[in-house]
């Protein structure tokens, strides 16, 4: 008996040295050459990304509604120059304080997306896998019906419920996080329901309800950490997706109103008369940040799919094992 505890409680290998403490450290030492490139690309586009959302004061040449400095009043659609880097927007305002402003906007999304969607989904998916019964077969139904409503959608639908339509900052950021979220939380439901209903059935959980682990023990201690071990993919995936869900939000009209906050796709939708006119330097900037900002996501997410299909990672080993054998039969070659 005190044997079978022992092992319950053993904690898990603890990696060494300096990937203890740098995230996606571990898939860096397993990725080999193109798998290694697209991830620390990915880390890279999106690790520049939130350093610009967090130093946005201090990168920023003006505000993200400024439209006048010392000298007076913005020029409007002024070309790319030394006084605006990036150019003038048709409403006057500094391109590149708007791209600069916009990408603090869309790490808040993202963040407040997936950590209430992660959260929610992880719970739900925990009690339905591990208690079943009539409570599983209602969110297993609920979430099924979700995948119904497009997130596009459901975000328009949400932006007008929170804030009528005319967003503010917080409530723009709300509206797309929120429905966002709703979209999401099925996804973490269903991968941690299907391995809470595989892991409750193994021995080790077995021996915990044995010696008088209580259930909420079981759940937190024994089965999650067990149960999350794929949801970095999906973390990173869905980013990405949130960032196109609140471009299509803005680009429709439903965003946030200029003077509240900065947000790419609203600029692109104000850009879009422009390009015809010649002026490509209003829609070019603020399409490249959310082309970049999805890619850097998209990368990491593809790359960490394939680091954790043992097929693809058993690659890495492939080399050395053939090394070995050609070691092999050299010597017996010269024996």
């Amino acid at each position: 008996m005190s044997t079978a505890t022992t092992d319950i409680a053993a904690p898990p290998p603890r990696r060494k040295g300096w990937t203890r403490f740098v995230p996606f450290a571990g898939y860096l030492r397993q990725s080999v050459g193109w798998q290694r490139g697209m991830l620390i690309a990915g880390l890279v586009i999106t690790a520049v990304f939130v350093l610009v959302a967090i130093l946005a004061p201090l990168l920023a040449p003006y505000g993200y509604a400024d439209l006048r400095d010392d000298r007076g009043p913005f020029d409007s659609q002024a070309a790319p120059s030394a006084g605006h880097l990036l150019g003038t927007t048709v409403g006057g305002f500094d391109v590149l304080s708007r791209v600069i402003w916009g990408a603090r906007t869309a790490v808040l999304v993202v963040i407040l997306a997936v950590v209430m969607s992660l959260f929610i989904g992880v719970a739900l998916g925990l009690l339905s896998g591990y208690f079943g019964g009539w409570f599983d077969r209602i969110v297993v139904v609920i979430a099924d019906a979700i995948y119904a409503f497009p997130s596009l959608l459901l975000a328009i639908v949400m932006s007008i419920a929170i804030s009528g339509g005319q967003s503010s900052m917080m409530g723009g950021i709300l509206a797309a996080a929120i429905s966002i979220t709703v979209v999401f939380v099925p996804q973490y439901l269903r991968v941690v329901r299907s391995e809470t209903v595989r892991i409750k059935s193994e021995a080790y959980v077995e021996s915990a309800k044995v010696v008088g682990a209580s259930s909420m023990r079981i759940m937190t201690r024994h089965v999650l950490r067990n149960a999350t071990r794929t949801l970095p993919l999906i973390i990173t995936l869905n980013a990405s997706e949130a960032i196109l869900t609140l471009a299509g939000l803005g680009f429709l009209g439903f965003g946030i109103e200029p003077t509240a906050a900065a947000e790419w796709s609203y600029d692109l939708n104000k850009a879009v008369a422009d390009v015809s006119a010649g002026v490509w330097w209003t829609a070019v900037f603020p399409g490249l940040a959310i082309v970049l900002g999805v890619l850097g996501l998209t990368l990491t997410g593809e790359s960490i799919n394939d680091l954790a299909d043992p097929r693809l990672r058993g690659r890495r080993a492939a080399p050395a094992e053939d090394l070995m054998a050609e070691g092999a039969t050299s010597e017996e070659a010269e024996s």
